[in-house]
């Protein structure tokens, strides 16, 4: 059986995408969709959901609308987390309530959504239910994860378990979904669609994990924006978090020094709480995190019951997420 590499099933994505048709009226709706999806990204949704699909199944590209209608369903999500924010740039380009404005990035957003829906819909009438239950709780799930992370903001007492939760509902759920639907669409036996969902859960929190390390330690023409804006914007990460519960009195008091000033220098700021980091060791407890949940995606891809070497794509693919710089 043919097992497709990560390049070859990115290509065919890409490829797909750029060939959907926008031809419903008025075009100004659907200008901020394909800006949006043509912009970049490294497609890691629709690729895993391919790469599921594939470990019972050849010619992964049969399903490649329902893949699509996940990263469509991202980029919304990202187009309207851009609009919270008040971000100018998405991956080196202008966002869209810049480029346009606000009102359409709502209304560009929410139309967005509706294609996410229409595309994920175009599977087997025997899993369409099925599909839409996954997809339904998922979307659910990130909006409750958005909204967790932007409460966050206002509290100085989140956990470590509660960050944790959080980016698990943000971002794990939907590499999940990803991989569970290309199980659920490859007929993959129950429990094998179960140990897929979990493998994209722990998949997803080495993700995030690996982003609140990169934000801070990355190399920016390699990661693409300014390191540190987690720092500059005190943003709740599992760095911050675990800095304060690490940190001795002296540092403690700095860091809330930094946390609280209404002025500063952002390269200083950024320079001073990284130091702080150095000091505290919390680029190796974040590594070691990372590690934590990659291995533990090893242990259930190993789980899933398929041959060895039918997993060598999806194996191959989690190394290189592993060892991303950007």
């Amino acid at each position: 059986m043919k097992q497709l590499p990560s390049d070859e099933i990115l290509k065919k994505v890409n490829d797909f995408l750029s060939s959907l048709p926008y031809d419903r009226k008025p075009a100004s709706l659907y200008e901020p969709v394909q800006y949006v999806l043509a912009i970049g990204g490294k497609r890691i949704r629709p690729v895993l959901t391919l790469l599921g699909y594939n470990l019972w199944r050849e010619q992964p590209e049969d399903i490649l609308m329902p893949a699509i209608g996940l990263e469509t369903y991202h980029n919304y999500t990202l187009l309207h987390d851009d609009l919270m924010d008040n971000a100018d740039v998405r991956r080196g380009q202008m966002t869209v309530h810049k480029k346009w404005d606000a009102n359409k990035a709502i209304l560009s957003g929410d139309s967005m959504l509706v294609l996410a829906y229409q595309r994920v819909a175009q599977v087997p009438a025997d899993k369409l239910q099925q599909v839409l239950d996954l997809f339904t709780i998922t979307a659910l799930e990130i909006g409750e994860g958005q909204e967790y992370d932007m409460s966050f903001e206002t509290r100085n007492d989140v956990t470590e378990d509660e960050y944790i939760e959080m980016i698990r509902l943000k971002t794990s759920v939907l590499l999940a979904c990803a991989l569970k639907m290309g199980a659920i669409l490859a007929d993959a036996p129950k429990q094998d669609c179960e140990r897929m969902y979990r493998l994209g859960e722990q998949i997803g929190l080495a993700f995030q994990l690996q982003d609140d390390l990169l934000d801070v330690y990355g190399d920016p023409k390699l990661f693409g924006k300014a390191v540190g804006g987690d720092i500059a914007s005190n943003k709740k990460t599992y760095m911050l978090i675990n800095a304060f519960n690490r940190a001795n009195d002296k540092q403690r008091a700095e860091l809330s020094r930094w946390i609280n000033a209404k002025t500063f220098n952002r390269e200083v700021k950024v320079a001073e709480v990284t130091r702080l980091y150095d000091d505290i060791g919390i680029r190796e407890l974040c590594e070691q995190k990372i590690n934590y949940y990659f291995e533990q995606a090893r242990q259930t891809l190993a789980e899933v019951d398929v041959p060895a070497e039918r997993k060598q794509a999806l194996s191959a693919y989690m190394d290189e997420l592993l060892h991303r710089n950007k």
